[in-house]
Parts: C-alpha cells; sequence; structure tokens
C-alpha cells in the first residue's frame, strides 16, 4: 500500500469519485475464484480508501475492520514478547506468521499515509498502536538476526589456503656475519610465490539460514529499520571477523610504537604471518564476506556496500597500520627482503581490494592499501641502497686469518644471489631511478650476443654492488703484512663472487664479459702470488756464471741448503693459509709445483749435486706442495734424509 498516492477528497467531485471506487471494490470483492491474496489487496485499497474519506471515525465497517486487523497482527507480535525461544528455531510455520504479522502492521501504516492524524483522533490513536507493533517486531528480529549469525557461523582452516608468506624466507642479523650457502641456497628452493589462481570463496554462514537472514532484511530495511539492522549485522560479523583474526589465525593486534620497537627477530616472525594474512583475510574471508552482504543485501545496494566496508574496516585498519609501521622504521640491507615480500603481497592483492571497496564507502581504505604499497616500495629501494653504503662503511679492521673468505663477501653475494627472486619488482622500483652507462661493461660483446636483462635497472644496481665489495676487500687486503697473503686473499674472495655469479641467476644480470674480466682478475692475483712468493726461495736454484768451478760446487750445496730452508719457511707459513675452492687449491698447487719442482730437479741435475746434500727428493718436494693452503698447522714431515 505504500505505494499509493494520497488524495484528500475536499471537493464534491472527488468525493464521488472515490464512492464509485468503493462500490466497484465491492463487487469486485463478490468474486467467488479470486485468489487470498486478490481479495486482500482489494480489502486493504477499501480501507485505504475509507481512510481517506474519514469513514473509519463515522462509525463504518471499514474501521472494524482495520482494528480487528491490527489487533490480530499485535497479538502474533506481542505473544513472543515473553517467550525464551527463537522464533527462527520453531520452524517455517511460525516464522510465516511472524512476518505476516510485520507486513500486516506495515500495510496498515501505510494505508495512513497522507490523512491529518492532527483532525483526526482515531486514525492518530491505530497508528500510534500499529507503529508500537512495528517496534516491537523490529527489537524482536534484531534478536533473532543476531542469534542466526552467530550460532549458525562457519570458519575455515587457514591450512585451507597453503599460501606462503615469504618468496625466500631469508632472515639475515642486523650486522654481516657470515652465511653459510647451504642454507641460503636450501631456503631459496622451497621458494613460493605464493600466487593462486581462482577464487577461494568459502561459506562463512551456513547456506540454509541464508534465505532467513534476507527476509530479515527485507522486513527491517521496509519498515525503515535499516539502521537497527546494520548495527546488528554489522556488530556480529565484525565479532566473527575479530574471533577469526585473533583466535583462529593467532594474530596480534600492535600499535605502530610496539612495531617500532620490536627486535628483528620478532619483527621479521611478525612480518610473514601479516603477508600471510593478508591473503587469507582479503583473498578468502572477506571476499566471502562480500559475497555473503550480497546475497543478503541484494537489491539494497548503499546498505550492502556500508555493512561490507564497516565489517571489514577494523580489521582493514589493524593491518595496514602494521605495514605503515613497518615502511616507517630503519631501512637497515637486512630488512629489505620482508619489505619486498610486503610489497608483493599488496601488489598481488591490488586488483581483489579495487575489487571489494570499488564503492564510495570503502574508497578511504582503497586509498590508503595503495598509500601503503608506495611506502614499502619507498623503503625498500632505501633499503637496497643502505646495502652499498654499508658496504663501504664496513670498518673491520683485523685482517681475516688464513686469507679466506671474508664474511662481508658471502653475505652481500648471498644477498644479491637471493634478489634475482625479486627482479620484476626491483626493476619497477628502480625503473625511474638514472643507473651508470652499462654498455661499457660489455664493450667486447656483439649487441646481439647479450640479454636485455643485462642492461635492467636491477643488472646496473647488482654490478654497482659487486664494484663496491670489490673496493671494500682491496682495503681490507692491505691489513695483510705479506705480500703473497694479500694476493691469497683477493683471488679467494674475488673467486667466490665469480663462482656465485657463474653458477646462478645472477650470470644473466652481470653477462659474460663480467665473468671473463673477473676470471681474469682473480687468475692475476695467482700469478702475483706466486711472484710474490716464490721468487726469492727460487732465487737460491739460478745459475749466477761468474764463479769457479771449486767455489761453485760450494756454493751450489749451499744454495741447496739455503733454498731448502727458504722452502720451509714459506711451507710453515703457507700451510696454514686457506683456499677454500677444492679446484682453485689444486690448480694453484699444480702451477706452483710446475714451476718449483722444475726449478728444484734442473738445479740438482745440472749441478750434479749429491744425495747425501739434499734434505728432500724432487718427489718429497712434491709431496709437500700437497699440504699448502690447507688452513691448518701441521709439523713439517721427515725427509728420507736429515
Amino acid at each position: 500500500m505504500a505505494g499509493y498516492q494520497s488524495v484528500n477528497p475536499n471537493h464534491e467531485g472527488d468525493q464521488h469519485l472515490i464512492a464509485a471506487a468503493h462500490h466497484i471494490l465491492k463487487l469486485l470483492g463478490a468474486i467467488r475464484n479470486l485468489s487470498d491474496d486478490t481479495r486482500k489487496l482489494l480489502a486493504d485499497l477499501d480501507i485505504h480508501l475509507s481512510i481517506m474519506t474519514g469513514n473509519t471515525i463515522n462509525n463504518g465497517g471499514e474501521a472494524i475492520e482495520v482494528e480487528k486487523r491490527l489487533k490480530c497482527a499485535e497479538r502474533m507480535v506481542l505473544r513472543w514478547q515473553a517467550n525464551q525461544s527463537m522464533i527462527w528455531d520453531t520452524g517455517p510455520g511460525e516464522v510465516s506468521e511472524f512476518l505476516g504479522a510485520i507486513d500486516e502492521v506495515q500495510t496498515l501504516i501505510d494505508s495512513f499515509s497522507g490523512v491529518s492524524v492532527n483532525e483526526n483522533g482515531r486514525v492518530r490513536e491505530l497508528l500510534y498502536r500499529a507503529n508500537n507493533i512495528v517496534q516491537v517486531a523490529m527489537l524482536r528480529l534484531q534478536e533473532e538476526l543476531i542469534h542466526i549469525l552467530v550460532h549458525h557461523k562457519l570458519y575455515f582452516e587457514p591450512e585451507y589456503v597453503s599460501f606462503h608468506s615469504c618468496r625466500a624466507d631469508v632472515i639475515y642479523d642486523e650486522s654481516f656475519v657470515s652465511l653459510e650457502d647451504e642454507s641460503v641456497e636450501a631456503s631459496q628452493r622451497v621458494s613460493n610465490t605464493g600466487s593462486v589462481s581462482g577464487e577461494y570463496i568459502v561459506d562463512l554462514i551456513h547456506p540454509q539460514v541464508v534465505p532467513d537472514l534476507k527476509a530479515i532484511a527485507n522486513a527491517m530495511i521496509a519498515a525503515n529499520y535499516d539502521q537497527e539492522f546494520c548495527a546488528a549485522f554489522i556488530g556480529a560479523r565484525q565479532d566473527a571477523l575479530n574471533e577469526y583474526f585473533f583466535v583462529i589465525l593467532e594474530l596480534e593486534k600492535f600499535s605502530i610504537d610496539d612495531v617500532l620497537k620490536m627486535k628483528w627477530s620478532t619483527l621479521s616472525s611478525e612480518i610473514k604471518k601479516w603477508n600471510w594474512a593478508m591473503k587469507i583475510i582479503i583473498r578468502v574471508y572477506l571476499a566471502s564476506e562480500k559475497q555473503l552482504c550480497n546475497k543478503i543485501l541484494g537489491g539494497f545496494d548503499t546498505v550492502c556496500s556500508l555493512c561490507f566496508v564497516e565489517i571489514a574496516k577494523a580489521t582493514f585498519l589493524c593491518l595496514l597500520n602494521f605495514g605503515e609501521a613497518v615502511a616507517m622504521g630503519s631501512t637497515q640491507p637486512e630488512k629489505l627482503f620482508c619489505l619486498l615480500d610486503m610489497y608483493e603481497v599488496l601488489d598481488d592483492l591490488l586488483l581483489e581490494i579495487d575489487s571489494l571497496l570499488f564503492e564510495e564507502a570503502g574508497s578511504y581504505i582503497r586509498i590508503e592499501f595503495h598509500e601503503l604499497l608506495r611506502k614499502l616500495g619507498h623503503s625498500a629501494r632505501q633499503a637496497f641502497q643502505e646495502l652499498q653504503k654499508a658496504i663501504a662503511a664496513d670498518s673491520s679492521m683485523k685482517p681475516l686469518p688464513r686469507g679466506g673468505i671474508h664474511p662481508l663477501t658471502r653475505y652481500v653475494m648471498n644477498y644479491i644471489k637471493t634478489l634475482t627472486i625479486y627482479d620484476d619488482t626491483l626493476n619497477l622500483l628502480f625503473e625511474d631511478q638514472n643507473t651508470e652507462d652499462t654498455h661499457s661493461i660489455v664493450e667486447s660483446e656483439t649487441e646481439q650476443d647479450i640479454s636485455p636483462i643485462t642492461f635492467c635497472p636491477l643488472a646496473c644496481h647488482l654490478r654497482s654492488i659487486t664494484s663496491a665489495l670489490e673496493c671494500s676487500l682491496v682495503v681490507k687486503s692491505r691489513l695483510y703484512r705479506e705480500d703473497s697473503l694479500r694476493h691469497i686473499f683477493l683471488m679467494n674472495n674475488i673467486h667466490y663472487v665469480v663462482q656465485k655469479i657463474k653458477g646462478s641467476d645472477l650470470r644473466i644480470f652481470f653477462g659474460d664479459e663480467w665473468i671473463r674480466k673477473h676470471i681474469g682478475k682473480f687468475q692475476q692475483h695467482a700469478t702475483s702470488y706466486q711472484r710474490a712468493t716464490w721468487c726469492s726461495v727460487l732465487s737460491f736454484l739460478r745459475d749466477d756464471g761468474h764463479c769457479s768451478n771449486s767455489v761453485l760446487k760450494t756454493s751450489y750445496k749451499e744454495r741447496c741448503r739455503e733454498f731448502t730452508n727458504a722452502f720451509e719457511d714459506v711451507y710453515k707459513i703457507q700451510i696454514q693459509w686457506c683456499i677454500t675452492d677444492p679446484q682453485l687449491k689444486e690448480d694453484l698447487r699444480i702451477s706452483t709445483s710446475l714451476k718449483v719442482i722444475h726449478a728444484y730437479r734442473t738445479f740438482i741435475g745440472r749441478n750434479r749435486i749429491s744425495d747425501k746434500h739434499i734434505k728432500y727428493t724432487v718427489d718429497d718436494l712434491e709431496k709437500l706442495l700437497l699440504d699448502f693452503f690447507e688452513g691448518t698447522w701441521r709439523t713439517l714431515r721427515n725427509s728420507r734424509r736429515r
């Protein structure tokens, strides 16, 4: 009846017209085969016309009919006031009667539309009673709504979705420390982008009660109790989401200050949980919540949008605040991987966010989401740039014992090796930054032989980092007093860098020309080591050519003894030096052996030195050279002669 247009019949012609309408309605009502719904519609229209003409006050039969119907509906509604049972638990018959009573009262209220209650006391009395009945009924519907939402909610286990929070799960300490290659590589082997295909929509409310919730929504919104409906619906669904967030996912609510004060180990763990929770909450839970709202409130677009945004808002803001705090915090290099993980999670969820919150009601959350993505990207760039600064600023002033691989070298190479997992994201973050000319590194190659990746922004930054590492290693090599050990140190570390690049995805970022150039560098250090170590030792085996035969023979014996002493001195020191790569160690031993053994064999053979003057045979010397670069001290092995 709400669609009827009210008419105030002040003119005689209007009254005649309404009287004619009354007559027609009576004739139509006399038809036998009318349906119950049609008869009710005709009766409602007749009552409406009677109210308009004041017949209800003038003791017309319509007044009695209105009051009779109102009392019947009132009785149906009020009988549930003292009843502790829930209407929707008793069966469909009781539900239908209760909703029918509400509809009946609402129809009667709509019939009073346009009538001046100030001029018609009877109408005012009936309208007052009808509104009271509706209010009582709405309070009951709120209770029923909350009861259904609470007792029929469903949860899905987090394991339902196999998201991985971090792609590499690599956690770096707050200072440069030695990282085991195996642990980093193992963690990379289990990397996962966490991407999913298809939609993960689940039932958050038992499907069989959704029609009941929709019926309650329709009744309350039709009675202009949409605010009361929203308050009850939003409150119940917020409680369900909070329970899932805090109990099922076992997440905590942190303030920005809490996050900024967290230890790195705790923060990195919370970031992993955050990445995982973002995907679960947005892609699964809230997507399902949005569908539930659409099923219940479809047709009430504004109410539907408002309810969903209010349900999701607190959780959204809790998650966004955590991300905001992380972005605000320090940007040490070890934080980069977590920042990139967070950035990629948000970037991966952009389409879902824009779809879930496309209406105006959710625009501010959508804007905050995009803003957090921007801030995380900025923090990630800063953390990346901090690595190069940290390499240059590394102030360790003690030489690494035995000339092995410096912890800084391991740290940096494992770090940049892991960065290749994020190549697309990092290229995106660096695409607007000015980078150095990269063509110089491949000047000897033709363009068609070069991968485009070699010229991408990330490739340029990676080469810049290794360049900073090389400069730092040169500085650290000067801490060694022995020139030979300085070259061993640089050879070890540059070889390590090259092998890391050759054996991983880094190769396409650096290019083959860069690799060839740096192979030449560590080989040059190997040559420089041999020159610095063995030139003085082998000088005892060079022929002078200016002495008499008797003097030469004495000189040869003495020179052989001096060579032996010099060799033993080198042996005692250099067996403690370390070459970690087995092949590099073997290659240097062989090349050294070729020089030393050849010179020793030639000297002994050419000068016919007696065995009694030789402490080490050629075979002895060869065996002793095999002990070099093991990194451990040992007693010099006895020769076959003393």
